[in-house]
C-alpha cells in the first residue's frame, strides 16, 4: 500500500492564490471567508496518484481529504476478491466523514480513480473544527446525507439496472467531477467498480462507441455525445446528482438567514 506523499508548500503561492485554490473544493467553497481561512491553516495540498490506496478496511484514519481535482473511489471487497464501488468522492466532497461521525477506522477501501490534488487535514483538526464551527458542521452533515444517499442509490442500481445503464451512469458521474470530456480509465477499472465481468464492459463500451456516444482507445475515453449517455443512463445518475447539487442552496439559505 502506497502512502499519500508530495505535500505542496504554501509559501510558493500567494495568499490570494491559495484562497482561490480552496474554493475548488465544493464544501470549502460553501464556507464563509472567515471560517475557510480559519480551517486553511490546518490544510496541506497533496498530490494523489492514480491507483493509490489511501486507506483500507480496519485501518486507522489519520487524515481527511478535500479533493480539488482528484477523484477517489470507495470500494468494498468480498472474501473472493471481487470488488464493487459503493460511492465516489471528488471535488464536491470530503473523504473521511467517519472522523466526525464517531469513527476512527476505515470501513471501505479508498483508492484514487483519477490523479489530482486534495487538501489534507489531520483528524484532530477536523474534529475540533467540526465541534467549534456551526457552519462547517452543517456543511459536513449535509454532505454526509448526500454521500449516504449515493451509497443507497448505487446499491439499487447494481441490483436492478442493466450494464449499459450502469456504464453510462458511471461515465456521466465521472464527467461531472472533471473539467474535460476525456476520461483516463480502463475496462478493468470500470468492471471492478461495477462488480461485473470485464468482457461485459468491453462489449458495452463497444456498443456505445458504435452509437457515436464515445471514442475509446488505449485507456482513454472521449465523450462525443453526452446527451446520448444521458438518454441511456438509469435514473440513478439524476437522483445522485440532484442530492449533491442540493448541498449548495441548503447551506447558503442558512447563511443568509
Amino acid at each position: 500500500m502506497r502512502s499519500v506523499v508530495q505535500a505542496q508548500s504554501r509559501s510558493a503561492d500567494s495568499d490570494a492564490g491559495y484562497a482561490d485554490g480552496l474554493k475548488r473544493n465544493g464544501l470549502l467553497a460553501l464556507l464563509s471567508p472567515i471560517e475557510r481561512s480559519r480551517l486553511a491553516v490546518h490544510l496541506d495540498l497533496v498530490s494523489l496518484s492514480r491507483g493509490e490506496v489511501i486507506c483500507a478496511p480496519g485501518q486507522q484514519l489519520l487524515y481527511g481529504f478535500f479533493p480539488t481535482s482528484a477523484i477517489v473511489s470507495l470500494q468494498n471487497t468480498c472474501e473472493s476478491g471481487e470488488t464493487s464501488e459503493t460511492a465516489v468522492v471528488g471535488p464536491e466532497g470530503l473523504l473521511g466523514v467517519a472522523l466526525f461521525m464517531g469513527g476512527s477506522a476505515a470501513s471501505t477501501t479508498a483508492v484514487v480513480q483519477t490523479a489530482g490534488y486534495a487538501y489534507r487535514i489531520h483528524h484532530s483538526h477536523l474534529q475540533e473544527a467540526f465541534e467549534r464551527d456551526w457552519q462547517l458542521r452543517r456543511v459536513l452533515l449535509r454532505y454526509t446525507r448526500a454521500l449516504l444517499a449515493q451509497t443507497a442509490q448505487l446499491a439499487v442500481c447494481n441490483r436492478y439496472h442493466t450494464l449499459e445503464q450502469q456504464v453510462c451512469r458511471w461515465f456521466l458521474s465521472t464527467l461531472d467531477r472533471v473539467s474535460s470530456k476525456q476520461l483516463t480509465v480502463t475496462h478493468d477499472w470500470v468492471a471492478n467498480a461495477l462488480g461485473v465481468r470485464r468482457e461485459g464492459v468491453t462489449v458495452t463500451a463497444g456498443n456505445l462507441q458504435r452509437a457515436g456516444f464515445i471514442r475509446y482507445h488505449r485507456g482513454q475515453v472521449e465523450v462525443l455525445r453526452r446527451e446520448g449517455l444521458e438518454a441511456h443512463a438509469c435514473e440513478c445518475y439524476a437522483v445522485v446528482k440532484r442530492e449533491l447539487h442540493g448541498l449548495q442552496p441548503n447551506v447558503r439559505s442558512v447563511q443568509a438567514a
